[in-house]
């Protein structure tokens, strides 16, 4: 196969023009392990690491349903300090909490287990994750990278590159964590300005794929919103209420001072002719759309 025939399924997915809404994987705690080697296919599973610690932090991240994920700055493949580890979590009352650590030895990772257990810090700068996991998927590398040097240059601080979060047709993905925001459909250009006005307390319809803390259809609910009145905080929307009758919700959203009180969002799901998802998967796959078929003001 040459290089002009070779599939890259984030080119194939804006070619069929697949939707984002409602594609962020629900989740509200992330695991970030400093790793600096080469990242295997499957992430943390796949690290040579002290057999007792693994099962011990794995055992810790499953009872909670946590995220983990191997993570590194940008173009910095040499050791240079100490590895880092975070444990972050997107509490139910909207606070955003944070633990740090380092590690020299796979021992030094169960402390990872003893911080999933604790409050941790609040008011903590966000974290923007980059997926840029190439031995996962090819787009991931082929998109991610470049998004990662340019966030990287402009917030270096806060900015990792890490393994995969989910959804490689949407490559270039973007997370912010703990607030648990995805983008996707990134490149350099438009991952500086969508994550600009994040960190400025205004997201954008346009490259979100969702909140983790919300289901796929109340995620197209909030994006739907966000698209007709503009852009708005991470928290000021809020779920109300949620009905559905087989394939059709019902979302009651409310909405800050600034908006309209309430809005009645409608919302219909439906799956996708089978296709080809992800640059190393050869079997053929449908998915699910949530298309908002109706925003009523309450």
């Amino acid at each position: 196969m040459t290089a002009a025939e070779r599939f890259f399924c984030a080119d194939a997915a804006r070619t069929r023009g697949d939707s984002l809404a409602g594609t962020a994987p629900y989740g509200s705690v992330w695991i970030l392990i400093e790793y600096r080697g080469g990242w295997p296919p499957n992430g943390f599973d796949g690290l040579d690491l002290d057999p007792d610690t693994k099962a011990l932090v794995f055992s810790a991240a499953q009872a909670v349903r946590a995220r983990m994920l191997l993570i590194r700055r940008h173009g910095r493949h040499s050791p240079e300090g100490p590895r880092r580890w975070a444990v972050l979590r997107h509490e139910n009352s909207g606070a955003h909490r944070q633990q740090w650590g380092t590690w020299s030895r796979d021992e030094d990772l169960a402390q990872i287990a003893d911080a999933l257990g604790a409050p941790g810090e609040l008011d903590c700068p966000p974290v923007v994750l980059v997926c840029a996991h190439g031995q996962h998927d090819t787009c991931c590398a082929v998109r991610g990278r470049p998004v990662g040097r340019a966030l990287s240059e402009r917030w270096p601080d806060l900015v990792w590159e890490c393994t995969h979060v989910g959804g490689d047709r949407f490559a270039a993905n973007v997370v912010v964590a703990p607030d648990g925001v995805y983008y996707g459909n990134l490149d350099a250009r438009s991952s500086v300005a969508a994550v600009e006005e994040h960190l400025s307390g205004r997201i954008h319809a346009e490259h979100l794929r969702g909140y983790t803390d919300l289901f796929p259809p109340q995620q197209a609910a909030v994006t739907a919103v966000l698209e007709r009145f503009g852009p708005a905080g991470r928290h000021d929307y809020a779920i109300v209420e949620t009905s559905r009758e087989h394939d059709c919700w019902r979302i009651r959203i409310a909405g800050p001072p600034t908006r309209p009180a309430t809005f009645e969002v409608e919302v219909h799901s439906h799956r996708t002719p089978p296709s080809q998802l992800t640059c190393r998967g050869l079997s053929m796959s449908s998915a699910v759309v949530y298309e908002v078929t109706a925003i009523r003001v309450g």
